[in-house]
């Protein structure tokens, strides 16, 4: 596409992003510990939330609300694909990590600092990498509220006590890019445009000194949209290796993006 839109990203906000040691972490008369995490925007999204994890041995619930994200494509609930990573320096990449200078960083781009997925924050089913592209599975719209209890596997775990975990959010609006960034393609499934698995939210996860729920915009509900089968893999990223393509009309982006750049 060629179409040219008014530059609309902000620079992208450094994350205050220490990693606290989860040793520190409260641990109630339960053997239950608790982390949190602020998301912040990435890319320009402009949404915030908040993340609230309780672990008991391996037993965890997820609490998380988020807003100000990327609303719909093609008439739908925006889907929002998220995840616990791992394995990286446990922090939020800064615009250093824009290596190729288009305005965004992509998933890619942001390997380094938030390192690949431990666990995929899904509404049902597998929480596995595997399920870490699956659209029926992921939080839906410009906001909503989550929250489940699940089996939380041990690599995740570790990256929790280690205080190297970090939670991501994907997903943003194509017309809120620069123009060259709307031309390119996603770095994890060439078929999509680059906004459509790019970040938008990010937190590190530190160890949490209360039980309560971190300051962050309360959401609306999770809302599902109609299936749409993840099949495929992105064997070239480590980030997302084994996980399911996005099988989601390329499309349907395409239709929000001119729709928002003939307003413009």
């Amino acid at each position: 596409m060629h179409k040219k839109s008014a530059f609309l990203i902000a620079p992208v906000v450094a994350l205050a992003a220490m990693s606290l040691s989860g040793a520190g972490a409260m641990a109630a008369d339960n053997g239950t510990t608790t982390w949190q995490a602020n998301l912040g925007a990435i890319n320009g999204s402009n949404a915030t939330g908040s993340v609230m994890i309780s672990l008991t041995g391996d037993q965890a619930t997820v609490t998380e609300n988020v807003s100000g994200l990327a609303a719909t494509f093609n008439g739908a609930p925006y889907p929002h694909v998220q995840h616990i990573h791992i394995g990286g320096q446990g922090v939020c990449p800064t615009p250093a990590a824009d290596t190729n200078k288009d305005g965004v960083i992509s998933t890619t781009e942001g390997g380094p600092s938030y390192g690949k997925i431990g666990t995929t924050l899904s509404t049902s089913g597998d929480t596995s990498d595997k399920a870490a592209l699956d659209l029926k599975v992921a939080g839906m719209g410009a906001s909503y509220s989550y929250q489940r209890s699940f089996t939380m596997n041990a690599a995740t775990i570790a990256a929790l006590k280690a205080g190297t975990g970090v939670v991501v959010v994907h997903g943003l609006d194509p017309a809120t890019l620069t123009a060259a960034a709307q031309k390119e393609k996603s770095d994890l499934v060439p078929s999509l445009p680059l906004a459509a698995t790019s970040p938008a939210l990010c937190g590190s996860i530190v160890a949490s000194q209360m039980g309560a729920m971190p300051g962050g915009a309360p959401g609306t509900g999770l809302a599902q949209t109609a299936a749409l089968a993840s099949t495929a893999t992105s064997p070239e990223l480590g980030l997302f290796a084994g996980a399911g393509t996005l099988v989601l009309a390329a499309g349907a982006f395409v239709a929000l993006r001119r729709k928002k750049t003939a307003s413009n």
